[in-house]
């Protein structure tokens, strides 16, 4: 199910408002909101609702292991098997395809690809479950004794299908909280929701018509054309994505909850380096967080640094999809931010010092910016590298 999905619209939705208005206690608000994501989740494909329970139950008994053995070798191994299940599940149905595929056409070794129907939602709350198990590892938070509030956790329906990545720090506090359907909150959540909508299906579906006939045969149209296209898709992805984020916003606003705001105008960057902390910012922060970081960042060396900055680039383009032409997107941003870094150091720029405002060096700076964001977004939407 989709949020411009009319019977999420006029029955869903209401429904799950009015249930969660009624409930006298903070349990059984968070048994309504379970019981309405699993639904929201099985509208899409019911066949992989145990995958998403089983990924609860793994990552929360793991992380009850690592509480009770924490500063013993346990915990470790109970940190590395909730990674290795986690990802072992999203590299299956998400990542076997392209594997089997590509090892077929280097070495010609005779192999059966198998089509499986990806899980809706996987790379998201396959992230969220590792953010719990490292930050329960780490000691940012304890672990969740209920099973049903970290099933909360992983499925709360508004962010489930596109995010915003919630990372447990952040939310599993408000589920404890006594959060309650009130008017201001219904007024903020629906104007956000509404706005969103409106940026998902009359500004994103619409550009996305002209969008596909080009993509589908780039060849047959003029470069204007193709130009226009290339840059109407910049447009349409960013008033997709951001607009559903928007409709997850005010969904969870509705209700009390607060999710992380996940774009933040990411076409008037100076820079690359800007661009992602204003682009899918949810997604961005993580991987901040839980790879950059714990790769050694930039504390180990400029080369060193660089290479950190290529590992995060590239798996994060490989988290977008399973096609190679998504990791030639992460690699040429990556390859970007190790320009701009490199930059900064020659130009003697300070860790945080910004330069001195000019009008006409701002915007060849916004526009360089766009120009080099529409041409990798050209990877990101063909439907391969050689079309690209």
């Amino acid at each position: 199910m989709v949020f411009s999905n009319l019977f999420f619209l006029y029955f869903f939705l209401p429904l799950n408002l009015i249930c969660y208005f009624l409930a006298k206690s903070i349990h059984v608000r968070n048994g309504i909101l379970i019981v309405f994501s699993l639904f929201f989740y099985a509208w899409g494909e019911p066949r992989y609702v145990p995958l998403l329970v089983g990924m609860v139950l793994i990552n929360w008994i793991f992380g009850l292991m690592i509480e009770k053995y924490r500063g013993q070798k346990l915990a470790k191994a109970g940190l590395i098997g909730a990674c290795i299940c986690s990802l072992t599940l999203l590299g299956i149905f998400k990542y076997l395809t392209l594997i089997l595929g590509t090892t077929h056409d280097l070495f010609g070794l005779p192999s059966v690809v198998p089509q499986i129907l990806l899980p809706i939602g996987i790379s998201f709350y396959t992230f969220q479950a590792l953010s719990y198990t490292i930050d329960v590892y780490t000691g940012k938070i304890e672990k969740e004794k209920s099973f049903l509030q970290f099933a909360l956790y992983l499925s709360f329906f508004p962010q489930l299908v596109a995010g915003p990545i919630v990372k447990a720090s952040e939310f599993l506090p408000q589920l404890k909280e006594n959060r309650k359907v009130t008017l201001a909150g219904l007024e903020s959540g629906i104007q956000i929701f509404v706005f969103g909508m409106f940026k998902k299906v009359v500004l994103a579906d619409n550009i996305s018509v002209f969008v596909d006939e080009v993509y589908r045969s780039p060849q047959i149209f003029g470069s204007g054309t193709v130009a226009l296209a290339v840059a109407a898709y910049a447009i349409q992805i960013y008033m997709d994505f951001s607009g559903y984020s928007d409709m997850a916003i005010g969904c969870a606003k509705c209700m009390g909850y607060e999710l992380p705001v996940n774009f933040n105008l990411p076409y008037i960057s100076h820079n690359v380096s800007e661009f992602w902390k204003r682009w899918h910012i949810s997604l961005s922060s993580w991987l901040m967080q839980y790879l950059y970081i714990p790769l050694g960042g930039n504390r180990k060396g400029r080369i060193r640094t660089y290479v950190n900055l290529m590992i995060t680039m590239l798996l994060g383009g490989l988290w977008h999809g399973a096609e190679w032409s998504f990791v030639l997107w992460g690699g040429l941003h990556g390859l970007a931010l190790c320009i701009h870094k490199g930059f900064r150091k020659l130009a003697g720029y300070q860790k945080g010092q910004e330069r001195k405002k000019n009008v006409l060096v701002d915007t060849l700076s916004i526009l360089g910016t766009d120009i080099f964001v529409c041409i990798c977004w050209i990877f990101f939407r063909a439907e391969n590298v050689p079309k690209a």
